[in-house]
């Protein structure tokens, strides 16, 4: 025993050290990983520390070691580390502590990580190196993932990765194609309804004919719209973290677009009121610049009042310049603000659609003004109108 009391220390020390490792690194390289190295440093320095030659040393002695050791290592680590042994939680550190209880050391692991599908893995023998997914740990909406790896004297290591983030991530990504399919399928199933009917005898008269035509010419603009704006925001992410690198005069680039405005509906075109200030010029990416002003300009004619004035200022101020456009339309409801600018969402789908919205306008006016590393403000009022505000940086202004 003299001889095994200070080498059982070290020995499950390094073994943690190891899983440590294997199980962040097995997880993706990431700032956990940069962590282990140094919970391995800890545990080393915890169990190098033999007794000092002619004496020995006591079990008690020896199991305290251990537990200074796995303390140090897992402590070390910024993510939920729990070291199980008979089925039993012998240690945890603060990250776990905090999600399952401070309650949990020295109590049933099963009791501690109340789901399912961790029971069987936690009371197993076998070393699966598989991941288990939890859903609901911790709070209803929260993702992990558990990873176990075995240790010297019939200990394991459970570690537990929030993938709560990835799980946000793949809803939002399952529900964008969902919400395309069917906005293109709506349009897709009117023409396709069309066509069939124009085979038959109502193709024979002229007056239905140019009817049906109309329709479809509609339905397939309105689809051309969608695509163009899919398209448009997967360009827009695809380049968000490449800074734009262009000079835009703004005072130039906002009576341009009210003129293309005017010129594709003359009657809001006229409601339109002006007031840009000189020589305001920002760094940007022209094209993308362009379909903000005609995004934003362009439902404020739709949405605002027939008759009622579309505001439009540009102005510097300090380090920023300033587009504020303001219509005097219905307004929108306090509660839809947040979700404006998520994809599809409309607080009016019906009317949205009538008036040739895809959905996806607001959106991809976000991620242009994301990517410029400008901020969006929206505010409205119902029954007094809609007031967007842009900021972004001024030409020769860094901005991190």
């Amino acid at each position: 025993m003299d001889e095994f009391g200070p080498r059982l220390p070290l020995a499950l020390a390094i073994a943690i050290g190891v899983a440590l490792l294997a199980l962040l690194l097995g997880a993706g390289i990431n700032a956990s990983a940069v962590v282990a190295v140094g919970a391995v440093a800890a545990v080393l320095v915890a169990g190098l520390h033999p007794p000092e030659r002619g004496t020995s040393e006591s079990p008690d002695t020896a199991r305290q070691h251990v537990v200074a050791a796995t303390q140090a290592a897992i402590d070390a680590v910024d993510e939920p580390i729990l070291v199980i042994a008979r089925g039993h939680v012998e240690a945890a550190n603060p990250a776990a502590l905090s999600l399952l209880g401070q309650h949990v050391v020295g109590g049933d692991v099963r009791l501690a990580i109340r789901h399912p599908a961790a029971a069987e893995r936690l009371l197993g023998t076998r070393d699966d190196r598989e991941p288990v997914g939890l859903v609901g740990l911790g709070a209803r909406d929260q993702s992990w993932e558990m990873r176990v790896r075995p240790l010297a004297d019939d200990r394991r290591l459970v570690h537990l990765v929030d993938r709560t983030g990835n799980r946000a991530t793949e809803k939002m990504r399952v529900d964008f194609v969902a919400n395309a399919s069917h906005e293109l399928r709506t349009p897709l199933a009117s023409l396709l309804g069309f066509i069939e009917t124009l085979r038959d005898e109502a193709g024979e008269d002229p007056a239905v004919r140019e009817r049906f035509l109309k329709v479809m010419n509609d339905e397939a603009r309105r689809m051309q719209r969608l695509i163009d704006d899919l398209i448009s925001l997967s360009r827009i992410e695809a380049e968000k973290y490449r800074p734009p690198d262009q000079a835009v005069d703004l005072s130039a680039m906002v009576p341009a677009v009210q003129g293309e405005l005017a010129a594709t509906n003359p009657t809001r075109g006229a409601d339109i009121v002006l007031s840009v200030a000189p020589d305001v010029t920002v760094i940007g990416d022209r094209a993308q610049l362009s379909q903000l002003l005609h995004n934003v300009m362009g439902n404020a004619m739709k949405y605002g009042r027939a008759g009622t004035p579309v505001e439009i200022s540009l102005t510097a101020r300090d380090t920023m310049a300033a587009l504020v456009v303001r219509d005097h339309g219905e307004g929108v409801a306090i509660e839809h603000l947040p979700r404006l600018t998520e994809r599809f969402y409309r607080v009016d789908s019906g009317r949205s659609r009538a008036l040739g919205g895809t959905g996806l306008g607001l959106a991809i006016v976000k991620h242009i003004v994301e990517r410029h590393r400008g901020r969006l403000d929206i505010g409205s009022v119902v029954g007094d109108g809609t007031t967007v505000s842009v900021l972004l940086p001024l030409h020769g202004v860094i901005k991190a």
